[in-house]
C-alpha cells in the first residue's frame, strides 16, 4: 500500500467510461461504431458486469476472496440491483487494473481491512442498476413506449402491458449498441424493496472448494512447471555463505540449486526432491546485523521507550488535575504479543520469468504491489507482468505483503521455465511480517460515586503505516496504531491518548486481522472492566451508564447481555466477561463464558456476540465470519505468541506455535441488529473482542486480572 498512487475517484461515470479496458462488448462513450459493439458476444455495460446471449451474468471481482464471503456477497450486490437470480451469476477475478478495479477508499488494488462491502456497496450496485437500465432501454425501444414504464423481474424485461416479456438475453445485442444513460437515469432500489439483499444464501464458493475446481495458488501448475524448496535467512538480513550444491543435486529429481543475497533454494521435478535436496545443501549462513537479537532486549527497549511521551493522538479536558483529584486512580501496563498469520495455505507463488514478459500465478491480498515489485526486480515495464490471481487460503493481512513474490521471482529470474515456491510451515511462521508487540501504559481515575473522570492512555509500539504510507502519518500518529483508542463508544469527560513509534531490531510487523483494534480493544475494554471492579459496579451496568450517548452501542450491549443470560449465577471459577467497540464502521458487544480448572486451564465455552454492522448483505456470512474471527482471536489470547532468540524466531510449526483444536473450540451464536445505516465491517470485528470478552471473564471466575497475552495458566492456579 503505497501513497504515491492515486486511482481516479471510482464514481459511476468513471468506472463505466474505464470499461474500454475491457475486450468485447459495450465500450461507454468512447466513439466505437455501433457495429463492432453487435458483433460482440456479451453485453459489457461496465468494468464488473457482462451478460451473453444465454443470459449468464459474469461478475467480474474487484476484491480477493480468502474465505470472508465477499465472492458470494459482492455477487448479491450484483444480482440485487440487476434483478436477476444469484444462480444465474458467475464469479470470475478481475485482472490487475486500478483504473478499472482500485478500491475507493484504499486506492489501490487492494483487499483488506474489512472494507470490501463498504467500499463497494454503492459501486457495485451502481454497475448493476446501469445494466438493468440499458437492458429496459433496449426492450422499450423494440416495443416503441417510454422506459420508465417497463420494469424487470428474474432477469426479464416486462412490458406496461404486464403479458409482453424479454428475456436479458434476447436483449444484449440491442443493450450493447446503445449509449450510457445519464446519471439521473440510473437509480438505486431502497432497502425496503430489496429481495436478495438481507437474506440468507448459500455460498457461490463452497461447490468449488469441495470439489476441487477452485484453485488456489498453491494448486497452480502450467505446463512445464518445477517445485522450489526454499530457505531463507534465519535472521533478518542474513545471507548464505556456503551451500553443498553438489549434495543437492546428487538428489535424484533435482535439477537447479538458485543463490539469492538472502535465501537458497532447490529446483526439482517434485515437492519431494526439493525439500531433501534443501536439506543436504546444509546451509550455513552469515546472520548479519541484527544476529544479537532477543526478546528480552526488545522488551527492555519497549519498557524505556513507553515512559517517554509519544505523539498526541487526542486531548480532551484536564486530565492531570482530574487524576491528581480522582477518588481512586488505578495504573496498568498492558502487553500484547507479536504474531504470526499461520494462513492454512502457506505463502507460495509461480513464477514464469521470460525476456519479454514475466507471469504470476499467486492468491494475494494487494495486486498492485505485486506488479510493481515484480516490474522492478524483471526491469519490465508494468503491463507486461500478467498476474493470475487465484482465491487464497487465508491471508489476514499477511498476504498484503509481497515478500512472498519478490523471493520468488528472484529464484525465477535463474530458472528456464514456470517454477513454484513454497514456503514450509517453519520458513511461513519464521519469517512473518508479524503483529506488532504493543506496551501500553493507563491510567484511569474515578469519583466517589464510580464515574470515570479521567482516561490516560499511552501505546507504544511499530508503526506500519509509516512504512508502507507515510503520507498517512499524522503529526507522528498512526492512524492504525489508536484506532479502536482514539474514539470510544463511552462518554469520558477528559481523555488524553498517545502514540509513541517503537522499531525493535530485526522484526518485520504488519497487519493482523485488524491491527490497531486487534490490540486496543483488549487494552481499552479490560481497562473500562479495572475501573467497574474499583466502583464496584456490575461491568454490563457499568458500560450502560457511558453509553447513554451511543444509541447503537449501548442496544448491541443490551442485546448480547440478554442472550447471553448476564447476570445468572454461575458455579465456582467460572466466569462471564464483556466487550463493546466500535471499528471498522461496526459495533459490537461480546460475552464469553468461561472456566478455569484449578491447574490454571482456561476453557471458554461459549460466545455470544450482538452486531449492528449497517444494512447487510447476507446474514449467513456475518454469523460465519463472527464464528471464524472469535475462533482466530482466541487462538491467539490463549497460545499465540512469536518470540526472538539470536535474532532467530522460536516457534517454528504448530506445536510450538499453537492453533485452536476442535475440541477446544466454543459454541458461538450471533445475533444481528436490524439497521439502515451504512455497511460496516464484518471480517475483522469478533478477532478483536474475544481478547478482553475472554481475559473479563477469567477475572470474574478468579478475580485475577490479566494484562498480558497470551494468557498462562501458572498465573491461574487455584
Amino acid at each position: 500500500m503505497s501513497n504515491t498512487f492515486s486511482a481516479p475517484r471510482l464514481n459511476r461515470r468513471n468506472f463505466l467510461k474505464a470499461s474500454a479496458a475491457l475486450g468485447g462488448g459495450l465500450v461507454v462513450n468512447l466513439g466505437f461504431a455501433a457495429n463492432s459493439l453487435l458483433a460482440a458476444q456479451e453485453f459489457a455495460p461496465n468494468a464488473f458486469i457482462r451478460i451473453d446471449r444465454r443470459g449468464l451474468v459474469t461478475f467480474v471481482m474487484p476484491q480477493v476472496e480468502m474465505g470472508q464471503g465477499i465472492y458470494t456477497a459482492q455477487a448479491m450486490l450484483i444480482a440485487e440491483e440487476l434483478d436477476v437470480s444469484l444462480d444465474d451469476v458467475r464469479v470470475e477475478a478481475a485482472p490487475v487494473n486500478e483504473a478499472l478495479y482500485g478500491h475507493p477508499m484504499l486506492r489501490r488494488q487492494t483487499t483488506g481491512g474489512s472494507t470490501s462491502i463498504r467500499a463497494f456497496w454503492t459501486p457495485l450496485r451502481v454497475a448493476g442498476a446501469t445494466a438493468r437500465r440499458l437492458l429496459m432501454q433496449a426492450a422499450a425501444t423494440e416495443w416503441n413506449v417510454d422506459v420508465a414504464s417497463c420494469r424487470t423481474q428474474d432477469g426479464f424485461v416486462l412490458h406496461p402491458d404486464g403479458r409482453t416479456r424479454r428475456a436479458y438475453s434476447e436483449l444484449v445485442d440491442r443493450a450493447a449498441s446503445l449509449p450510457q444513460p445519464p446519471d439521473e437515469a440510473i437509480t438505486l432500489k431502497q432497502p425496503s424493496d430489496f429481495k436478495l439483499l438481507g437474506t440468507a444464501r448459500k455460498r457461490l464458493d463452497t461447490r468449488g472448494k469441495t470439489n476441487g475446481m477452485l484453485k488456489y495458488g498453491i494448486d497452480a501448475l502450467p505446463a512445464g512447471t518445477r517445485i522450489a524448496a526454499i530457505a531463507i535467512s534465519p535472521v533478518l538480513g542474513g545471507k548464505p555463505i556456503s551451500v553443498n550444491q553438489t549434495a543437492a543435486l546428487a538428489i535424484k529429481g533435482v535439477r537447479q540449486v538458485v543463490i539469492t543475497d538472502d535465501s537458497v533454494a532447490v529446483v526439482a521435478d517434485h515437492t519431494g526432491a526439493a525439500k531433501k535436496g534443501l536439506e543436504a545443501a546444509a546451509i550455513t549462513w552469515d546472520d548479519g546485523p541484527n544476529r544479537a537479537v532477543s526478546q528480552v532486549d526488545i522488551l527492555r527497549l519497549l519498557d524505556e521507550k513507553s515512559q517517554q511521551a509519544g505523539a498526541v493522538a487526542r486531548s480532551e479536558g484536564d486530565v492531570a488535575a482530574a487524576l491528581s483529584a480522582a477518588a481512586v486512580r488505578i495504573d496498568a501496563v498492558y502487553q500484547l504479543p507479536f504474531l504470526a498469520h499461520t494462513a492454512m495455505e502457506p505463502m507460495n507463488c509461480t513464477v514464469h520469468v521470460r525476456n519479454d514478459a514475466c507471469e504470476l500465478w499467486v492468491g494475494t491480498q494487494n495486486m498492485s504491489s505485486a506488479k510493481q515489485a515484480t516490474a522492478a526486480l524483471t526491469g519490465l515495464p508494468p503491463e507486461k507482468v500478467i498476474i493470475h490471481n487465484h482465491i487464497v487460503g487465508g491471508g489476514f493481512g499477511r498476504r498484503l505483503e509481497v515478500d512472498g513474490i519478490v523471493h520468488a521471482v528472484k529464484i525465477g529470474k535463474q530458472v528456464k521455465g514456470p517454477v513454484k515456491v513454497i514456503w514450509s510451515r517453519e520458513e511461513d511462521i519464521q519469517h512473518g511480517y508479524y503483529r506488532p508487540y504493543y506496551y501500553d501504559r493507563l491510567s484511569g481515575g474515578i469519583d466517589g460515586a464510580g464515574n470515570p473522570v479521567a482516561w490516560s492512555h499511552r501505546i507504544s509500539g511499530s508503526s506500519i503505516f509509516a512504512r508502507i504510507a507515510p503520507a498517512a502519518m499524522r503529526n507522528g500518529v498512526d492512524p492504525d496504531g489508536v484506532e479502536g483508542a482514539s474514539h470510544l463508544p463511552y462518554k469520558l469527560p477528559a481523555i488524553h491518548l498517545e502514540f509513541k513509534q517503537v522499531e525493535p531490531q530485526g522484526v518485520l510487523t504488519s497487519w493482523w486481522r485488524g491491527v490497531g483494534p486487534s490490540h486496543n480493544i483488549f487494552v481499552v475494554e479490560s481497562f473500562i472492566d479495572e475501573l467497574a471492579a474499583a466502583a464496584k459496579v456490575d461491568p454490563v451496568e457499568y458500560r450502560i451508564r457511558l453509553l447513554s450517548e451511543n444509541p447503537r452501542a449501548l442496544k448491541v450491549l443490551q442485546l448480547v447481555a440478554e442472550k447471553a443470560g448476564w447476570g445468572n449465577v454461575l458455579p465456582e471459577r467460572q466466569g462471564r466477561g464483556v466487550a463493546v467497540q466500535f471499528a471498522f464502521g461496526t459495533y459490537l458487544a461480546m460475552v464469553a463464558d468461561v472456566s478455569v480448572a484449578k491447574d490454571g486451564t482456561v476453557r471458554v465455552t461459549r460466545i455470544v456476540t450482538a452486531v449492528d454492522c449497517g444494512l447487510t448483505v447476507n446474514p449467513d456470512t456475518i454469523a460465519a465470519q463472527m464464528e471464524g474471527g472469535a475462533l482466530y482471536g482466541l487462538t491467539a489470547a490463549l497460545y499465540g505468541a512469536i518470540t526472538f532468540s539470536e535474532g532467530r524466531v522460536e516457534q517454528g510449526n504448530f506445536d510450538t506455535y499453537l492453533p485452536l483444536r476442535i475440541d477446544e473450540a466454543p459454541h458461538v451464536e450471533t445475533h444481528i441488529v436490524p439497521s439502515a445505516e451504512a455497511p460496516g465491517g464484518i471480517g475483522e470485528a469478533a478477532t478483536s473482542a474475544v481478547f478482553p470478552a475472554v481475559t473479563n471473564a477469567i477475572f470474574a471466575a478468579t478475580a485475577k486480572r490479566i494484562r498480558t497475552l497470551p494468557i498462562n495458566p501458572e498465573d491461574l492456579k487455584a
